[in-house]
């Protein structure tokens, strides 16, 4: 579904991406971990359009995309949650919300069935929908960033440090609602500081280290890999059975579905 190869970018003259090759198949969960300064924002940052590539290719089902304006990036299926403080804290949580419909805001029959549809899968969206978006706690926030990006129907979903700031009851909320998208046939492409948690969901790993991709495969492989385990396991690769979480309720099992990691 969507491919990096040889891709350089960077920010005032310099390159944090030294030729990132990186793919997600359509309907999986891929999690891109690795140290600070790695370049893992920075390539969702790519992909989404914020940043030009100065060398390599982007291509979405085949069709080239580095370096389209996000406008487009977006009408092609491509949604991304930020990092931190991506609500406007004076809204109220369903005007936040309707400012992801922002490209269909035209079509008020679909913007009103879209609004629906995200109020169904995420509850809080109705429940809080006439308080300030700054009131909220940060697990709640999570909700509400990722039900905005939900209003244009993504194909492909990505998630800069989802669990940055949450407590376990927030890391659990927002563990399950990126697994029951997955489920539904939306593939994820997050970045993730708390390895465990990104790649305990994730069906597939992706180690950056230094701008370029060090290690892929299946989230399980990644995790049980001695030398990530040592840097940033404790030491220990996770045993088969062990919970890859820390303090948060384990996710359903990929067993069947599209979520699911392929057998070859």
């Amino acid at each position: 579904m969507l491919q990096l190869k040889a891709v350089v970018a960077g920010y005032g003259g310099g390159s944090v991406l030294q030729g990132v090759d990186l793919e997600c198949a359509e309907r999986t969960i891929t999690c891109v971990v690795g140290p600070n300064g790695a370049g893992k924002s920075t390539v969702l940052r790519v992909i989404s359009g914020l940043l030009a590539p100065t060398q390599g290719e982007i291509r979405l089902d085949g069709e080239p995309i580095g370096g389209r304006a996000p406008d487009e990036i977006l009408r092609r299926g491509i949604a991304q949650v930020p990092q931190s403080h991506a609500l406007f804290p004076a809204m109220s949580v369903q005007e936040n919300v309707l400012m992801g419909g922002y490209l269909i805001r035209k079509d008020r029959r679909l913007l009103r069935e879209r609004l629906d549809q995200v109020e169904q899968r995420l509850p809080i969206v109705a429940d809080r929908a006439r308080d300030h978006a700054g009131n909220l706690s940060g697990g709640q926030r999570r909700m509400v960033e990722i039900a905005r990006c939900l209003m244009l129907d993504p194909r492909l979903i990505l998630l800069d440090e989802p669990s940055l700031g949450l407590d376990p009851r927030g890391l659990a909320g927002v563990a399950e609602v990126i697994h029951e998208l997955n489920q539904a046939g939306t593939t994820v492409l997050l970045v993730e500081q708390n390895v465990r948690l990104g790649l305990g969901i994730a069906t597939h790993g992706v180690v950056m280290e230094g701008g370029r991709v060090r290690l892929t495969g299946t989230a399980a492989a990644v995790r049980d890999n001695p030398e990530i385990a040592s840097l940033y396991l404790g030491g220990s690769p996770t045993k088969a059975g062990d919970s890859p979480w820390t303090n948060a309720s384990r996710p359903p099992s990929h067993t069947g579905g599209p979520g699911s990691p392929p057998t070859a």
